[in-house]
């Protein structure tokens, strides 16, 4: 009984959920019958996947109350089900303890001891999916596959066997019309899992390297954090035409810089944030956009405070405030902080779409560039259409923004009237 006892002790001390993460053993969690996973390369999402595979065929909690005897698995070639999902070193047979499945290459399928059975597939070939039926499916890098959406429909029609059907799909995001389905679907459950939560199975090398490189941008993002980054169609900006306005302000006078502030309509902890965008113009006329300093607070002295240290901080000629939401205790808060500060009131007599054409224009002209990456201020952008809205809410660093570029280059508020330019 005692070497009994340390056998079963050493077996689960050796099972994945003592180094599983959270995000991949969702404890308590209650997941629908089909999981979507986006992560971010090395994220684990493959890990997950063969673990996913090995507990439904075992029967093991969270992922199943009783054992599943066959599997789909569906990748983006068959090449990619054998050398990541299969045999892989995040793959099944390296993730399998106990009792091991054989492979067997020349029927493309999977055997256990205890009779269950996975068999491969193509995303290529989605007529391969006529016919047979299973009792769960893994899916693996969806959003590469050369016939997604097809493929997809035939495997549900395929999923008919045993007491619960269920799909997990693995995939680095993208924009794409499957992923895009598959988020809507109010029956999915979605998780998302970033490369740098991994990191202790990953090279530090690796992990310097990538995030010097990508992080922060759109890239990035969705190959490390695992994010779906996707531009509004009828947007006024793109995330390809913002990635090629960087630069620098190394070397170049700046005749003016502004702070341009969008307050929120009250006070209340909901509610808008304020807009906060500081901005300079140089000596040749180009506009760059310096720092986005957008902060929700719940009192108007915060951002108050916040608009004053950004003034000082970037050496501003005045700060440009909007004033259709209370103009006057707009100035006073400001005053209130330091009453040496000029502020000039703005007010809106058109929509956020007509005030933002023209800086639009700006920066399709290449007029306007970013001295850094604003993934915040950018993902605005990016969603602002004709509506007034971005992802459904005021747009308050745009607003700011619009601000900032107006006063400094649209009209005769480009030129310079506060700074000593000797």
């Amino acid at each position: 009984m005692d070497r009994l006892s340390g056998e079963i002790a050493l077996r689960t001390l050796s099972e994945w959920f003592g180094s599983a993460r959270l995000a991949q053993y969702p404890v308590g969690a209650s997941l629908k019958d089909t999981w979507l996973v986006m992560g971010g390369r090395g994220s684990g999402k493959t890990r997950l996947g063969a673990e996913w595979v090995n507990a439904l065929v075992r029967g093991l909690p969270p992922f199943a109350r009783h054992r599943y005897g066959r599997i789909a698995l569906v990748g983006e070639t068959l090449g990619d089900v054998r050398e990541v999902m299969i045999e892989g070193p995040s793959g099944i047979l390296a993730a399998s303890r106990g009792n091991r499945p054989r492979y067997e290459p020349s029927r493309r399928r999977l055997v256990w001891d205890s009779g269950a059975v996975a068999l491969a597939f193509s995303s290529e070939d989605p007529d391969s999916l006529r016919g047979p039926q299973f009792e769960a499916a893994w899916c693996d890098e969806v959003a590469k596959w050369r016939n997604a959406e097809d493929c997809f429909d035939m495997l549900q029609f395929g999923l008919r066997l045993g007491r619960r059907p269920m799909q997990i799909l693995t995939t680095t995001p993208k924009p794409v019309p499957i992923v895009r389905r598959l988020i809507a679907n109010p029956d999915v459950t979605v998780t998302q899992m970033r490369t740098a939560e991994n990191a202790a199975h990953l090279s530090p090398s690796f992990i310097r390297a990538v995030e010097r490189s990508y992080a922060g941008t759109k890239l990035g993002r969705q190959e490390l954090d695992g994010e779906l980054i996707e531009d509004r169609e009828d947007a006024l900006w793109s995330r390809a035409d913002l990635e090629a306005m960087r630069g620098s302000t190394e070397g170049r006078t700046m005749k003016r810089i502004v702070v341009a502030i969008d307050p929120p309509a009250t006070s209340r902890r909901t509610s808008d944030a304020c807009g906060m965008v500081v901005a300079a113009l140089d000596e040749n006329g180009n506009g760059w956009v310096l720092h986005d300093g957008t902060v929700r607070a719940a009192k108007p002295q915060e951002w108050a405070r916040r608009a004053i240290a950004l003034y000082r901080r970037f050496e501003a000629d005045t700060i440009v405030a909007e004033v259709n939401q209370g103009g006057d205790m707009v100035r006073s808060v400001l005053g209130a902080i330091d009453d040496t500060v000029p502020v000039k009131p703005v007010r809106a007599s058109r929509g956020k779409w007509l005030r933002a054409e023209p800086v639009a224009a700006l920066y399709a002209q290449g007029r306007v560039r970013h001295t850094q990456r604003f993934p915040e201020l950018e993902d605005e952008m990016c969603d602002f259409g004709p509506d007034g809205l971005s992802g459904g809410r005021s747009p308050d660093r745009v607003d700011a923004l619009v601000w900032a570029i107006t006063e400094l280059m649209l009209g005769r508020a480009g030129e310079p009237r506060i700074r000593d330019f000797l």
